[in-house]
């Protein structure tokens, strides 16, 4: 039943063979495949799940969403048992692959990307260090005591998802490389939340595991070094160094970073020793290769193939791999689900003054606005004129701008710290999570209207001009 059958008469794919059903279903999963692989899909996704917690935590089913994210859960083997509620699950447990995918991005973009070359790293390097300065600054002044002193790091994270999202709404206005400077921002920026993370917002400290974790940390340095490339060691000691740091009081998401930083970034075969070995397996190949036979009755073409297998596996770097691999499940199931669980927000329209007025509304929500365009702009401005930086090539310092207002989107991240901040404190929780969604809905929309305004007519003498004087 299921053995394959020829294309049609009509196809001009000659060789290529077709399930019955599959020329059905690929008419169907084409145009979603299309879609997802879209640039704005994530953050698309991301807003779609926002709202559904939204109405999930306002609506009649709000008990139901709140026991539901309470429901403990727990693994036992034997003796031992670890049990977390759900939501803790999602924020300690799936928040650690988020954060893998971070360390993955940024040990390639240090490696081989815009963080590479310092003179191109630079602007985005000091442009994140403003926009998470400044934002912290605006907070503490505005709340220096008490419980709502430890939000000062929720202002400072840019979630990438959305602002990479937004931007590409304009991408036939902006050019490329100002995307890529803001992929370098925020990957810096994440780094900086990661390190805030762990010194700022790690309350208690266990020896005992967290010299566990120092242990199995060296242990996937010592992988590395000793050449290992296949995934599987790697997953199963960042697995326990994960469990390990999250024993230490360290917050577990840490390992994920760490973990990342530790996969090899160098394959075992160059392109031309590849290239090599595949024109002699394809010799191989077409050797033992008999017209109308069968690949499944062939062993000596089915051990070509597995060698051509592991050749382009060996090509490639275990970082490409996992990074690849990882990036689609983290970007459309673990930062919605994230959402789904973080963004329910009930909203009490009586008391809606009230926290519009709150200290904490006021700074997380000046942070992100206005913190951020002061911080990433001023910076920038100050590099450029002091000729320690450049402008990316064929962007414009208002588009730069522009960008500063769209990093002002702190959903993920900012929700994240505000959950390690405020963990203790579920009203000064609630006024956080409002400001974030409010402020960074009004950096989005301000974003994406000051870029379209700016890059609707590009005057090339203006550009060119900006380009030499850095203003």
């Amino acid at each position: 039943m299921d053995q394959p059958e020829p294309l049609s008469k009509g196809s001009n794919k000659k060789g290529v063979f077709l399930s019955p059903w599959e020329k059905a279903f690929d008419r169907v999963l084409t145009p979603f495949e299309e879609f997802i692989h879209r640039q704005t899909t994530s953050s698309l996704l991301l807003m779609g799940t926002a709202v559904v917690a939204l109405v999930l935590a306002n609506g009649p089913f709000s008990s139901a969403y709140a026991h539901f994210m309470h429901t403990s859960i727990s693994l036992s083997v034997g003796n031992w048992s670890l049990e977390m509620s759900l939501h803790h699950w999602i924020n300690d447990g799936l928040m650690a692959m988020f954060f893998f995918v971070v360390g993955l991005e940024l040990k390639r973009e240090i490696l081989v990307g815009e963080l590479a070359d310092l003179r191109n790293a630079a602007l985005p390097i000091g442009a994140a260090i403003g926009g998470m300065v400044v934002p912290a600054l605006i907070y503490f002044l505005i709340n220096p005591h008490g419980d709502a002193a430890r939000g000062w790091g929720i202002p400072m994270a840019t979630d990438i998802a959305f602002a990479i999202g937004a931007l590409a709404l304009l991408a036939s206005r902006v050019p490329k490389a100002l995307i890529t400077f803001l992929v370098a921002l925020a990957i810096v920026d994440d780094l900086g939340a990661v390190v805030v993370i762990a010194v700022f917002y790690t309350e208690t400290i266990a020896l005992g595991p967290l010299a566990v974790a120092a242990g199995l940390f060296a242990l996937l340095i010592a992988l590395n070094l000793g050449g290992i490339r296949r995934v599987l060691p790697y997953f199963i000691v960042s697995l326990i160094f994960w469990y390990a740091v999250m024993l230490s009081g360290v917050h577990a998401t840490l390992a994920g970073v760490l973990g990342a930083l530790c996969v090899p970034a160098i394959p075992k075969y160059n392109p031309e020793r590849f290239s090599t070995q595949v024109k002699f397996l394809m010799t191989r190949f077409d050797a033992n290769h008999e017209s109308g036979q069968s690949i499944m009755t062939n062993d000596q073409l089915r051990a070509v193939v597995r060698s051509l297998e592991n050749g382009v596996h060996s090509v490639q770097a275990p970082l490409q791999r996992l990074e690849h691999a990882w990036h689609m499940p983290v970007a459309y199931i673990v930062i919605p689900v994230f959402a789904l669980a973080n963004a329910g927000i009930p909203l009490e329209f009586a008391s809606l003054g009230e926290t519009l007025s709150h200290p904490t509304f006021i700074g997380v929500s000046l942070g992100l606005i206005l913190g951020k365009f002061i911080g990433i702009t001023g910076v920038s401005w100050l590099m450029l004129k002091l000729g320690i930086a450049v402008l990316p090539k064929d962007t414009r310092f208002t588009q730069i701008a522009g960008v500063s207002l769209l990093a002002g989107i702190g959903f993920t991240m900012s929700i994240f710290v505000a959950q390690l901040g405020f963990g203790e404190r579920e009203d000064l929780l609630l006024i956080a999570k409002t400001a974030i969604l409010l402020a960074s809905f009004v950096a989005g929309l301000a974003g994406v209207l000051w870029l379209y305004l700016v890059s609707k007519v590009p005057d090339v003498d203006e550009t060119a001009k900006e380009q030499q004087t850095g203003v």
